[in-house]
């Protein structure tokens, strides 16, 4: 492959790159790569020039090309840091060691910390998160030519790809890298599963496939009908996600929802609803499958509103709804936002915002071995907004900042919360408002005998989910007192205005009530009543 097909492809989406810098990147990593080969017996050149490539696809800019093109030549070649700078400059040298210090973290030590604390080190180094992409599209390619490695290799590569490469793409919303690199682990890690789960989803393509077109013309005729033009298409999925769900889920291919998926995008935001209601109308939807990303984005920014609807004979499918934008974000995730085309380094700040839990700059210090010590060594915040802290095992929590001892029990169980009496940080007693930091150890006391969460506990936990665990456990406990006390309070005034209570208080009756109040049960109308959420003048207006 010659430098002409990345150019022609650059050029598509960027009529202003500097092509000549990308030859000159080209022929610089063609004459340092000069006699090696790979171990499939190409010249060592094509593996760069793939990476390369594989960031076309995702529309990178011309720095990042070149980086690609360059991006082995001061681990495997005798060129240096300061050749590349006085070459190509501070910036495209900067990525390229970058790159390299990448390269040289180990990932075997896996016993003596996770998988997850070395993604965090991983997105810590990277002084530019360009880096990482480059990263990950080179594992990408090393994926697609595993098999000309020994046997072993492949399931150490294909197991470090599970436990780093992919779930880095997914925290960047690069899903198109996420399915790619999960399926080619998949096959190595166990190709019997693989081909056991692809061969089932190959027999029923066909009638997979017509069902699908039979579907996309239908909605295409519902969007006719409110006038919103919408590009629509099948979306596969991946073979690992299906995988994961028949585990989950126990159950046999044949029982997975939502195999068959359509997209529809379309070009405002408001259209999506339109399109969201069309479909309702259309199909019945299956209760608790609607999820809208558009309203509240997942934090790797990806937006859409999804819906699973019941098809024929009662086969579940699912629609995904989309503006061309999130489109884009939800194929490339973080390269889809982004903005360093030459002149524009670092002057979109809405994205830099975006991107803060991206930002901290570390440099590479000697090889660490321990992360837990690597992050308290380091004594800085990996994310802005987010702190890093570990059980006593040694397992990671993510809390967001200015959150306590109460918020980590929480996170960990919802017992461990309620049952909590005490904490101790660092093998230190410390007070349970105590606001915890990056690589603190937590443990937390608990009771059988607690007498449960202390209302005080709401005025400092910072987690949104130790909140409403903090409420529903009072709730609960109050449940029981409050159907006692609605109830007799309806009595009570019943009797007080002289109407029939046996009467008006028969179950049949306030049943009928408890709908038009929206309620789920009986009980659950007395117990707002005794909490104060109805008024007993309100109740007793509709029981006349």
């Amino acid at each position: 492959m010659e430098p002409e097909d990345i150019i022609k492809k650059v050029l598509k989406y960027d009529p202003k790159a500097n092509t000549e810098l990308i030859e000159r990147a080209y022929d610089y990593a063609r004459q340092a790569h000069d006699g090696q080969k790979r171990i499939s017996g190409e010249a060592y050149i094509t593996h760069p020039v793939e990476v390369a490539m594989i960031l076309t696809e995702i529309e990178m800019d011309t720095s990042s090309i070149c980086a690609a093109l360059l991006h082995d030549v001061i681990e495997d070649t005798s060129v240096s840091y300061l050749n590349i700078k006085n070459d190509f400059g501070e910036e495209i040298a900067l990525l390229v060691d970058g790159v390299t210090k990448l390269s040289r973290i180990q990932f075997q030590s896996r016993e003596d910390a996770q998988a997850e604390n070395l993604r965090k080190m991983f997105l810590a180094m990277a002084r530019d998160i360009r880096v990482i992409l480059i990263k990950l599209a080179d594992r990408l390619h090393n994926m697609r030519t595993l098999s000309y490695q020994p046997e072993h290799k492949q399931k150490e590569i294909a197991q470090e790809t599970m436990d780093i490469f992919a779930p880095l793409a997914h925290r960047l919303g690069m899903f198109k890298f996420k399915w790619e690199l999960e399926d080619l682990a998949f096959l190595y890690l166990d190709p019997e599963m693989y081909y056991a789960v692809a061969a089932k989803l190959k027999a029923k393509r066909q009638q997979r496939e017509e069902y699908v077109n039979e579907l996309i013309e239908q909605i295409r005729g519902g969007l006719e009908q409110i006038g919103i033009e919408g590009d629509i298409a099948g979306r596969p999925k991946n073979i690992y996600s299906i995988y994961k769900k028949m585990i989950k889920q126990m159950k046999d291919i044949d029982e997975i929802y939502d195999k068959i998926a359509i997209r529809v995008v379309v070009d405002q935001v408001r259209d999506c609803y339109g399109v969201l209601g069309i479909i309702h109308t259309m199909w019945k939807p299956l209760p608790g499958r609607f999820k809208d990303y558009i309203a509240t984005p997942k934090s790797n920014m990806y937006q859409s509103l999804h819906t699973t609807l019941i098809g024929k004979g009662g086969e579940p499918f699912e629609v995904q709804i989309r503006t061309w934008e999130m489109h884009r974000t939800a194929e490339s995730g973080i390269a889809a936002h982004w903005r360093y085309k030459e002149g524009n380094v670092g002057k979109d700040k809405k994205f830099e915002e975006k991107l803060s839990w991206l930002r901290q700059i570390l440099e590479w210090q000697q090889e660490v071995y321990d992360t837990r010590e690597f992050m308290e060594s380091l004594k800085i915040d990996l994310f802005d907004d987010t702190v890093f802290v570990f059980t006593p095992k040694g397992k990671v929590v993510e809390l967001p900042k200015g959150a306590c001892p109460i918020d980590f029990a929480y996170r960990v169980h919802t017992e461990v919360g309620h049952q909590c009496t005490g904490a101790r940080v660092n093998g230190r007693i410390v007070p349970l408002e105590y606001e915890v930091a990056n690589g603190d150890i937590v443990e937390i006391l608990t009771s059988k005998n607690s007498p449960g969460p202390s209302k005080d506990w709401l005025g400092f936990v910072k987690t949104s989910s130790a909140k409403s665990r903090i409420r529903q456990w009072f709730k609960r406990e109050k449940r029981q007192e409050n159907i006692i006390k609605g109830r007799d309070m309806l009595e009570s005034e019943l009797r007080k205005r002289h109407l029939n209570s046996k009467d008006l208080m028969k179950d049949e009756k306030m049943q009928d009530i408890r709908v038009r109040f929206g309620y789920a049960t009986v009980d659950d109308l007395y117990v707002s009543l005794g909490e104060g959420g109805v008024t007993i003048n309100q109740l007793i207006n509709k029981l006349k």
